[in-house]
């Protein structure tokens, strides 16, 4: 195979509900759909979901875009390749920007997928049929609104809600939750806002006691110490996010004890080889993992929905339905959750169709390189 033409659509979705972390809150997101074109025509779609800030991590938007446009179409454009690792090793001299390289690494998979008439789960060597789906739930303004928000999605089949959490809405929103579900599967993600300081820890030794599922980033990415000596003193599993981009940070996570839950996300490791390379050691190691999100718009959450198939994700992903987060979508059908579990697509490569009409009325701008004007 050969890519013979790059396009790079930076697409602009509103929110059906606002979103807050513990860093900002948001009603749209923007990401870049790249769509890689090979000699015969064949196209691969994939997701550059890296949110518009600087503050989940250090790429955005923009510089993805940048990242994209200079170095990786021009990595790419006229390879030759019989594997997505043979077309992601053109670009492997790029240092970090995994974001911008998770797009391109997706587009491959597609392509390769597509060009072997199968689906992009049987591809990466995924066993499921279906995948359990957990939804993801924001800072609210009141804890009754917050109550609205888990009763709409318990009630939707989802069977277990993960809470954002920071300083200052943490331990009471966890146990009003608690108190209206006593069975229900619940954890939590910092987003790694919490300092390292006694008060830190007082408010996770007080969520130790509401049975979550994981404690999930407390604290930096970089905070390896600061999360074992964390996972030492509590007996809830830490499970770690931002501080894992790559295998040897799984590596590090795993030899100080940093954590005994890991969040694979497609995005945040740089695309779906080392993703499932993650899985694969992380499995090796007893370490269980499930698939997060970044919001992604149909093609990236497509593939979670795919990765999530293999045999190691024994805990419910964020691969909730589109239709949580968006009113249409850029891929046909869109993603579908019924009674809380996404059903595995079986036709070639992505397993849904790319809505162009939906991606050309939200794109604001387009990059196009093309090999033929190289």
């Amino acid at each position: 195979m050969r890519v013979d033409r790059v396009r790079l659509h930076r697409v602009l979705l509103p929110l059906v509900h606002e979103f807050q972390t513990s860093s900002h809150r948001k009603s749209s997101l923007e990401h870049v759909l790249v769509e890689l074109t090979d000699e015969s025509g064949l196209t691969g779609w994939g997701e550059i979901a890296s949110p518009a800030d600087p503050y989940y991590g250090s790429e955005t938007t923009e510089t993805a875009l940048l990242i994209a446009e200079r170095y990786l179409a021009p990595a790419v454009l006229g390879a030759s390749w019989d594997t997505p690792a043979e077309l992601e090793a053109t670009w492997a001299r790029i240092r970090g920007n995994e974001f911008a390289k998770a797009g391109f690494s997706i587009a491959a998979w597609d392509l390769f997928a597509r060009a072997g008439a199968q689906p992009l789960a049987a591809a990466l060597g995924g066993t499921r049929t279906r995948v359990d789906a957990g939804v993801s739930l924001g800072i609210e303004p009141t804890i009754p609104a917050l109550l609205e928000q888990v009763a709409t999605h318990v009630g939707a089949g989802y069977r277990r809600v993960k809470l954002k959490i920071a300083p200052g809405w943490d331990v009471e929103p966890v146990r009003a939750v608690r108190a209206e579900y006593p069975d229900l599967d619940v954890h939590v993600d910092a987003n790694g806002a919490y300092p390292d300081c006694d008060e830190s820890f007082a408010v996770m030794t007080a969520l130790d006691t509401q049975r979550l599922t994981m404690i999930e980033q407390p604290f930096a990415p970089r905070a390896f110490a600061t999360h074992a000596r964390l996972q030492s003193s509590i007996d809830t599993p830490v499970c770690l996010d931002e501080s894992v981009e790559t295998l040897d940070d799984l590596r590090t996570m795993l030899l100080t004890g940093a954590g005994r839950i890991l969040n694979v996300k497609v995005s945040r490791m740089g695309g779906l080889s080392v993703a499932r390379a993650a899985h694969d050691l992380a499995r090796d190691a007893g370490v269980p993992v499930w698939c997060g999100g970044m919001h992604e718009f149909g093609i990236g959450r497509a593939a979670n929905v795919a990765l999530s198939s293999l045999p190691g994700f024994t805990l419910p992903s964020d691969v909730s339905g589109s239709d949580k987060y968006y009113a249409r979508d850029v891929i046909l059908p869109p993603v579908i959750a019924v009674d809380g579990r996404v059903q595995v697509p079986t036709t070639p490569g992505l397993g849904h169709e790319i809505d162009l009409a939906c991606i050309r009325e939200h794109t604001v701008d387009l990059v196009e390189v093309d090999a033929a004007l190289r």
